[in-house]
């Protein structure tokens, strides 16, 4: 009983230690599921895969040949439920999609806390610091890298007075900015207003910035929006 009370309390509080380390960073940015949720998730994958260790002692008085032991089984069941709480915190924002590092940092939670269950407290400590500094560090190396920005631009005009695709190109380019080759089209407000769809990319994010200010100040233009397609 002694042996079962330290060995619950050791790897329940070492899962909220673990969870608990990762959630802080996900809180800290202001992310949806942050540090109750990642310290909750970890214990109770923890708490789960204890059911494993002490089968024995639970099913005590059953025949031999009617318990299996296969823990994997087990955390296979943790990390199906898991994949839906993932999904909850994947947000889509029109053409941008959010919360996909949180996603994949609750099924590491989920995975540690498995380990820490199962007793093997070097790989959850490793996970975790590794975890720490793909969250932290990794961060700081993409926001320096210069990375292909993509947006939608779409633009509105008075029918009888619009720009051409030629022109539109040639401001887009004036801004370090590329544009796709197809335009889509579309008549609104009982066709009065035409309206051009694009697919935008380039380097520095700041060049969106730029070209919107450019838009502003377009007399022909009568509304426009820059859409990030990801982040």
């Amino acid at each position: 009983m002694d042996n079962e009370l330290l060995t619950t309390l050791l790897r329940l509080t070492a899962a909220a230690l673990a969870g608990g380390l990762i959630g802080l960073e996900r809180t800290y940015h202001g992310r949806p599921a942050g540090f109750r949720t990642h310290t909750l998730v970890c214990m109770a994958s923890s708490l789960l895969m204890l059911i494993t260790i002490f089968q024995w002692q639970l099913l005590s008085s059953a025949p031999l040949e009617t318990i299996r032991v296969d823990p994997t089984r087990m955390a296979q069941g943790i990390m199906t439920g898991i994949g839906f709480l993932g999904a909850g915190v994947i947000l889509k924002e029109r053409l941008a999609i959010r919360g996909l590092t949180t996603a994949a940092s609750i099924w590491l939670t989920a995975s540690i806390g498995i380990v820490i269950g199962m007793g093997l407290y070097f790989a959850a400590i490793l996970a975790t610091l590794l975890a720490l500094a793909i969250l932290v560090a990794f961060r700081k190396i993409e926001n320096q890298l210069r990375t292909m920005r993509y947006a939608r631009l779409v633009l509105r005009f008075n029918r009888h007075d619009h720009m051409s695709e030629q022109q539109i190109k040639a401001m887009v380019e004036s801004h370090q900015i590329r544009g796709g080759t197809r335009f889509s089209y579309q008549l609104e407000n009982e066709g009065k207003i035409l309206q051009y769809q694009l697919t935008i990319h380039t380097n520095d994010s700041a060049n969106f910035r730029r070209l919107a200010e450019t838009l502003t100040e377009t007399d022909q233009v009568i509304e426009f929006s820059i859409t990030p397609t990801g982040e």
